[in-house]
């Protein structure tokens, strides 16, 4: 008898079906996974849904399929890639003004599909906290054209949360773009024509230079030959869409350096794709390129890195439902219950040290002070004997910070990330209990082998030398404010399958360098814990083989030797006193929180070197 299908199986089949009809392509191949949802070609690479098919899972997936077909049916990336602007910011509003006329072609017509993309949209801006947005610096303009545009095409308002930033750019839009807008909305259903109207709306939003627009259009007739050229010379139109469609799957911007002008006609295809993937929600932040730390000797070169458009720095909560959350957690405790009692015996030894440092001293026999009422009653015996005053001491404990920064890469994945999970956990508790504030935060990368930034890098003609090639994902598990009971639940989420993956450890390291230099307490302390040295198969294959290693000696060497931030390592299996000059390498994972203690403890034992940055000399810890 054949095997009954599942509720999913069913929805699986019928999203697959509903997408090859939406795009009007028989060959159009669904996969489901773990991954993010991307489009490679014709390959559609979805989330796999729950079985109990939450409503909310449901509508997002079928709107994030919707959106797949809608591309593949009404998109031209060799159109699209002859017209990108320069500027990062000038090619946010381009790409999302796409991607609005491509969805809101579809949903003009199906009410069904307008109600998904709808659904994918208002869980893009909620995650996103775009109703969070109090200033006009941080409210993507490429975000607000694109809210007003599908406005006019559809006559849907904003969802909720993006209403206050379409609010703070309404009226400059309006002002300098009213008539683009209209030019927009007629010319919604011609993309050539559609483009070039997006141009002139960037023009005069002051996002590219009006000599580069000009210049462009005296070019269109040029570029227009040279398109039906390379359609000629690329077979039917769908395969040369194949091959650039992947990158529509991309969100946001890239940045100013990721290619230059001739690269841009390959690599330019990438869209903003509003989804609320199983793995990946949009990040509300974009990272900071790293810092320009000077060359090894003898190198001639530093540290580059191709794109920074898709890095992303998120919270737990971001990557992870609520309920799976509370679920993963309980899995780490039940994995862990052995391990619980010993460390909590470490962290109890280390609360008692560091208690006692914090204990009050007094100074007896002083000439002014407090009076010492337990030495009155010499003076009665003695009345030559002068009073006594007492004074207490000033206690000499530190305000500190400790932020455990750990490897979230596919090699620590079984007992090793579980470890460091839990002693961190326990950890972040005990240090909160004696006034020490704890941030927890983890690295790693969003794909294998490279992400998006490596199909810009394909698509720009495969620069020499291009730098980091992978897309970066800094992970906030517990920010320093955050009392523990609140981010607990957070740590389960490093047992998540498919969250492992590359690791890039000097980037990482100076992510979380920078955010305790923005701290306040006088002493702050960055532990590092890691199985391995930096490794993504995408970078170091088209760079020098110790290209990552190399970047990762310069970032600590930098901050051992110039930062007010200690520095301290843990390697779980691997030498990492090469790299650190404050390490130790323990063999077994079961080994970590008797080493994370001890580094801790002995940290806080220490004097600390005086430092100027807090303004003015500071005590030294006897």
């Amino acid at each position: 008898m054949a095997p009954t299908r599942s509720p999913v199986d069913d929805f699986t089949l019928a999203i697959a079906a509903t997408m090859r009809a939406i795009a009007g392509d028989t060959e159009v191949v669904v996969a489901y996974g773990r991954d993010s949802p991307r489009l490679a070609g014709k390959q559609a690479y979805l989330p796999l849904p729950s079985r109990d098919l939450d409503p909310m899972e449901v509508s997002t997936l079928r709107g994030t399929a919707d959106a797949f077909a809608l591309r593949l049916r009404h998109h031209d990336p060799r159109i699209h890639a002859a017209r990108m602007p320069d500027g990062a910011e000038a090619r946010g509003v381009y790409n999302a003004a796409e991607m609005a006329r491509v969805e809101s072609l579809g949903a003009r017509r199906m009410p069904g599909v307008a109600a998904n993309l709808q659904a994918v949209l208002d869980e893009h801006y909620r995650a996103g906290g775009y109703a969070e947005i109090a200033q006009k610096e941080d409210a993507p303009v490429g975000e607000a054209v694109a809210l007003l545009l599908r406005e006019r095409l559809t006559g849907a308002p904003p969802p909720v949360a993006a209403r206050k930033l379409v609010d703070m750019w309404r009226s400059d839009i309006l002002s300098k773009g009213a008539a683009e807008l209209d030019e927009l909305v007629a010319n919604a259903a011609d993309q050539d024509a559609f483009t070039r109207s997006a141009r002139r709306l960037i023009a005069n939003l002051g996002l590219a230079e009006e000599d580069e627009n000009q210049e462009l259009e005296e070019q269109q007739e040029g570029g227009e030959d040279d398109q039906d050229q390379q359609q000629q010379g690329s077979g039917e139109g769908n395969e040369g869409e194949g091959e650039d469609s992947e990158s529509l799957a991309a969100r946001g911007e890239q940045s100013d350096d990721t290619e230059d002008g001739e690269s841009e006609a390959g690599s330019a295809a990438e869209l903003k794709l509003d989804t609320s993937g199983d793995e990946q929600p949009t990040p509300t932040r974009r990272q900071p390129k790293p810092d320009n730390f000077p060359p090894d000797p003898g190198t001639g070169d530093s540290y580059k890195v191709f794109s920074t458009a898709y890095d992303e720095t998120l919270r737990a909560e971001e990557l992870c439902d609520g309920d799976e959350l509370t679920r993963l957690r309980r899995h780490l405790d039940q994995q862990l219950s052995g391990l619980h009692n010993s460390v909590s015996r470490l962290a109890n030894r280390l609360q008692r040290r560091l208690m006692a440092q914090q204990n009050r001293s007094w100074q007896f026999d002083l000439d002014e002070g407090i009076l010492d009422a337990a030495r009155l009653a010499r003076v009665v015996v003695n009345a030559a004997h002068p009073l006594s005053f007492k004074r207490e001491r000033e206690t000499e404990f530190r305000d500190t910070v400790v932020t455990m920064l750990i490897d979230n890469s596919g090699s620590m994945r079984g007992r090793p990330i579980s470890v460091a999970a839990m002693c961190a956990d326990i950890l972040a508790r005990t240090l909160e209990r004696c006034g020490v504030n704890v941030e927890i935060l983890g690295f790693t990368t969003r794909a294998w082998k490279g992400g998006q930034s490596r199909e810009d890098w394909l698509n720009a003609g495969k620069l020499a030398n291009p730098g980091r090639l992978n897309d970066l994902r800094h992970i906030v598990y517990k920010s320093a404010e955050e009392p523990w009971r609140r981010s607990r639940k957070n740590l389960g989420l490093m047992l998540r399958e498919g969250l492992l993956k590359e690791n890039i450890d000097g980037e990482a390291i100076l992510w979380a360098h920078r955010r305790l230099l923005a701290r306040r307490e006088q002493r702050r302390i960055l532990m590092v814990i890691s199985d391995g040295a930096p490794v993504d198969d995408s970078t170091l294959s088209v760079n020098s083989g110790n290209y990552l290693d190399r970047h990762l000696r310069q970032v600590i060497h930098w901050i051992e030797a110039r930062s007010p931030v200690q520095l301290i390592a843990i390697g779980i299996g691997h030498d990492v006193t090469r790299y650190y000059r404050r390490a130790v390498t323990i063999v077994d994972a079961d080994q970590l929180a008797g080493a994370m203690v001890d580094q801790l403890a002995s940290l806080f034992d220490e004097k600390l070197p005086d430092d100027h940055a807090g303004g003015g000399r500071r005590r030294r810890l006897h």
